[in-house]
């Protein structure tokens, strides 16, 4: 019974590592169609969506959703584009008319501020207004690719299928291998793997997760070296056979 349960504690232990690096492939694969982010493409979209409305201000730059590690892929350029509006919400209902007009799909409200603000995409750009405090700021980062879901949800069950089908191999070696193995597989994938569904739990899918591992790849690479070596050393340590000095006939 003990056996069967270390088995199938190693098999969703192999699913789950390496599901999650399943799914940063996947994420990154499927993002490779995001569209390269154009500060002049942006003015000319905000000039169309508020035609006659001076900005107030604008500010670009990037964002670091996983920490100063490295910044996302999509939705890491930006630029903001701030204009007076008065409690009638004027600019929302101006935005959405003019998209509409200008063939802007996905277009929907977002709520949570005193004004619904609204979002939708075009020409690989997401555009976004959100409204507060008398002040309306349309924002712009590059748009999710086609696709990107179901990319990252198949890499994911290939990755986990994958993992189940290694470490069920490994589970059936005699020991210390599985232990052994189990052992170092987790402590290089681990910090990867928390850093993944963190981004996941904050941002959902609307973030690639793969630069998480980029980030940490130059630790992460070196540690598996360093413990592939003891690994190794180890386990031919465990396999030596013991010697010990026996008389021969001879000496009889």
């Amino acid at each position: 019974m003990r056996y069967r349960l270390r088995q199938v504690a190693m098999v969703l232990l192999g699913a789950a590592l390496f599901g999650t690096v399943g799914l940063s492939l996947g994420s990154w694969y499927a993002g490779r169609g995001t569209a390269p982010f154009s500060v002049d493409q942006a003015q000319g979209m905000a000039a169309e969506l508020l035609p006659g409305t001076e900005s107030v201000g604008s500010d670009l730059g990037h964002h670091y959703r996983y920490g100063v590690m490295v910044p996302d892929d999509f939705g890491s350029a930006y630029a903001r584009f701030h204009y007076s509006d008065t409690a009638t919400c004027g600019h929302s209902e101006l935005v959405q008319r003019n998209a509409n007009a200008l063939g802007w799909q996905g277009s929907h409200r977002v709520t949570g501020t005193p004004c619904d603000g609204w979002r939708a995409e075009r020409d690989g750009l997401t555009a976004t207004l959100t409204q507060v405090d008398g002040m309306a700021i349309l924002s712009f980062t590059p748009a999710v690719p086609d696709g990107y879901v179901a990319v990252t949800l198949a890499a994911t069950a290939l990755g986990a299928a994958a993992g189940a089908a290694l470490f069920w191999l490994v589970g059936r070696q005699r020991p210390p291998v599985p232990r052994l193995v189990g052992t170092l597989v987790t402590i290089v994938l681990l910090p990867g793997v928390v850093y993944t569904w963190l981004g996941l739990m904050a941002y959902g899918w609307s973030e690639p997760t793969w630069p998480v591992w980029r980030g940490l790849a130059p630790v992460l690479v070196p540690l598996a070296l360093v413990l592939l070596c003891a690994g190794l050393i180890f386990y031919v340590g465990r396999r030596e056979p013991s010697r010990v000095s026996r008389p021969n006939a001879s000496q009889l």
